[in-house]
């Protein structure tokens, strides 16, 4: 933050006595006034238990109504969230874990279990949301609860946001598979939703529908401008392309937050339905969008705003705005404000216009760093740069043009697998000598992993391959194909495996 104004009131506390309607999730609706009181009671519950101020918390829940009041309720204890992927192993989440020196766990009841396989001792709180729409188990505030010294404490920092502080650390891969911790700050997020607004608009009665999980920053983006902009967030927990569509016809729904095969699938589902004029904007990230997916929503008339962004800059970068959609088809848009893109050229210096690099963001939406990561942190953050990995380029107007995304990044049904890890989980079957990814395309997902393996002579090329990586990776990374190559693996002259020349052999 600058020398001025470092704290601001709490956008939640602000709305404490609002009956507007802040999270629908399936029949349920939450207001404003529930979703404080809510929020404050597990805010006393967790200091009861023993959180501090600055401690990691973990948050496993795909139920939006656990996953928002656990939100704020660490806001309100200035404690630091670490959302967990419940997609993940439990020795993937273990290993995130001890990472950021987690020291408690908020679950919603159906992962409960997951967290116990992890093996860790911390302690962990289990809460149902059914119990809470119901009335029951939620205690009432801070009384009672807490000692009255602690309860004047936890009034007092629910009253003001000091922006400087860790909200999240949220977990994202690099090209070398090792997941970091980019740790994003309240004022983060509120530059975030500000530059949003400014791009996309706020208007009265928005509601704002994600089928994203919530454990990535696209769909914490959306509780958070939600409640800063006082608007309501719409929360599926899995994605189901008719249901979204139902929503969008039945529920008001003015922004709806997707990844291109989303959308794809929902234009199928829908058939030659037009969608209601309600629906002003789909943001359209996850990766660049498919130039006949453009075509087709340019055709129908669906408002689509494409996106570039990055973990590490808390959701969007760069949006193209819906009425820029057809001049500007299969640009990400200009930079948000609050955010400035450059292409990387030679010795570091701005390439020209059209010219293709490495994309280079700084802002006040980027992350400072990667939690206990120096390494990791002076590699990607730079003389004030965020070197994102990316290639693209710039046009003469000044919108992004993104080639690839990370070059071997697979982006499968919304999730990112990166070639490395998969390949280290194939290279530790002792059969297995050499070990290749790359995405294919795929009707369901978008694309898939295929791998290109070489394996010991003499043994059995029959072997289940993704069984054994299903066993130590998320099941969306496991590779859905398996090619046996009869020769070693394309390498340049340092011994770097060739991903792109591995596509010669299939």
């Amino acid at each position: 933050m600058t020398d001025g104004v470092r704290e601001v009131p709490d956008w939640l506390t602000r709305l404490r006595d609002c009956g507007a309607l802040a999270l629908r999730r399936g029949d349920e609706d939450v207001s404003y006034a529930q979703l404080y009181s809510r929020a404050s009671a597990l805010a006393a519950l967790l200091l009861a238990r023993g959180v501090r101020p600055g401690d990691r918390v973990a948050v496993l829940a795909r139920d939006a109504r656990v996953f928002a009041a656990a939100l704020h309720a660490l806001r309100f204890a200035r404690a630091v969230m670490v959302p967990v992927n419940v997609r993940l192993t439990p020795g993937e989440i273990a290993w995130q874990m001890d990472r950021a020196d987690v020291r408690f766990a908020v679950c919603d009841a159906s992962h409960k279990a997951l967290w116990d396989a992890t093996g860790r001792a911390n302690p962990v709180l289990a809460l149902s949301g059914d119990e809470w729409r119901d009335g029951a188990g939620v205690p009432d505030g801070a009384a009672g609860v807490l000692e009255p010294t602690q309860a004047r404490a936890l009034e007092q920092s629910m009253e003001r946001v000091d922006m400087a502080d860790v909200q999240s650390i949220v977990f994202t891969s690099g090209t070398t598979g090792h997941p970091k911790g980019a740790r994003i700050t309240y004022a983060n997020h509120v530059f975030g939703a500000a530059a949003s607004a400014f791009r996309l608009g706020v208007l009265p009665g928005d509601r704002w529908l994600t089928p994203l999980p919530l454990f990535h920053v696209g769909g914490q983006a959306v509780l958070m401008r939600s409640v800063i902009y006082g608007s309501a967030a719409v929360i599926h927990d899995a994605f189901d392309p008719a249901v979204v569509n139902h929503a969008i016809d039945h529920d008001g729904i003015s922004l709806v937050s997707v990844v291109p095969n989303m959308l794809a699938r929902m234009l199928r589902e829908r058939g030659d339905r037009p969608y209601p004029a309600a629906l002003r904007c789909v943001l359209l990230g996850g990766g660049a969008a498919p130039a006949p997916l453009v075509d087709e929503c340019l055709r129908r008339g669906v408002p689509i705003a494409a996106t570039y962004g990055l973990t590490e800059a808390n959701s969007q970068v760069t949006t193209l705005a819906p009425a820029d959609a057809r001049r500007k088809a299969g640009s990400s848009g200009r930079p948000l404000a609050f955010s400035e893109v450059r292409i990387a050229g030679p010795e570091g210096t701005p390439a020209p216009p059209l010219a293709e690099g490495e994309i280079m963001v700084r802002g006040l939406t980027v992350a400072d760093g990667y939690d206990r990561n120096a390494e990791g942190t002076a590699a990607a953050f730079r003389d004030g740069w965020l070197f994102t990995g990316d290639i693209g380029y710039l046009d003469a107007e000044g919108f992004l043009f993104v080639l690839d995304r990370r070059t071997d990044l697979i982006v499968s049904g919304g999730e990112n697998v990166y070639p490395a890890e998969v390949e280290a989980a194939l290279l530790a079957h002792p059969d297995v000598l050499e070990a290749g990814v790359v995405g294919v395309p795929d009707e369901q997902y978008g694309q898939a992993p295929l791998a290109v393996v070489r394996l010991r002579e003499g043994c059995a090329v029959e072997l289940d391959l993704a069984a054994f990586c299903r066993a130590r990776l998320a099941a969306y990374k496991a590779p859905r194909h398996v090619r046996v190559a009869h020769g070693p693996l394309p390498r340049n002259a340092a011994g770097k495996l060739m991903r792109q020349e591995l596509r010669g052999l299939l």
